[in-house]
């Protein structure tokens, strides 16, 4: 036995000549599985703390999306409430008075002329007032009352799509429609009639997307 084989130990350990035992660490195998469950427990952890900020995001879009809908729906019933409270008047009984803001003669009498073989009551018809003559650059200008703005203007607008709405300080409950630079007629009977039907009975629309009803 060597000197330098300490007592009591032989066999492998025997230390013999230039060879020495070589010991093992018992701890690095523990330690190395603590590591990786440590490492599994911290990604579950990330995993799971992802997962409840996209369950809150997506909470707080639904709840958006409800709270639009639901604005939505109050709009079109306080819409439909005034509709009732202020019926569409029939086309005899909007009397309507027909100016010529173009150069162009004879719109006015021809226009006249087709708007009461479609019911309504025709008033004055001539040239427009100075201050619109030659001014009205669209296809035409309706104008009325306030009170006018939601009744007699939307019917009277079925005759002509694209014309332009105005609503002035007068008392009376007539209409004028000026014809402008861009008149080439009025619309179509058939179009008309199908304007002035779905303007008296909407349909009901789908419901938009976005934060616009």
């Amino acid at each position: 036995m060597s000197m330098l084989t300490p007592p009591g130990m032989g066999g492998e350990y025997r230390i013999t000549g230039d060879k020495y035992p070589r010991m093992r660490r018992t701890g690095g195998r523990r330690r190395i599985v603590l590591a990786v469950v440590a490492s599994a427990a911290a990604l579950a952890l990330i995993s799971w703390g992802t997962l409840q900020l996209i369950h809150v995001f997506s909470g707080g879009a639904k709840a958006s999306a409800a709270g639009g809908a639901a604005d939505c729906d109050r709009r079109a019933e306080r819409s439909a409430a005034a509709r009732e409270a202020k019926p569409l008047p029939k086309p005899g009984q909007i009397k309507v008075n027909v100016l010529n803001a173009t150069p162009r003669g004879g719109l006015a009498k021809k226009t006249a002329d087709e708007l009461r073989k479609r019911g309504f009551t025709i008033g004055e018809v001539g040239n427009a007032t100075k201050a619109l003559d030659k001014k009205v650059k669209g296809v035409g200008l309706l104008l009325g009352a306030p009170a006018a703005a939601d009744t007699a203007l939307p019917v009277l607008g079925t005759q002509l799509a694209g014309a332009e709405r105005r609503a002035d300080a007068r008392k009376g409950g007539e209409v004028d429609l000026i014809i402008g630079d861009l008149f080439k007629g009025l619309a179509k009977k058939e179009d008309a009639d199908k304007a002035l039907a779905a303007l008296a009975k909407p349909e009901p629309t789908s419901r938009p997307s976005g934060k616009d009803c």
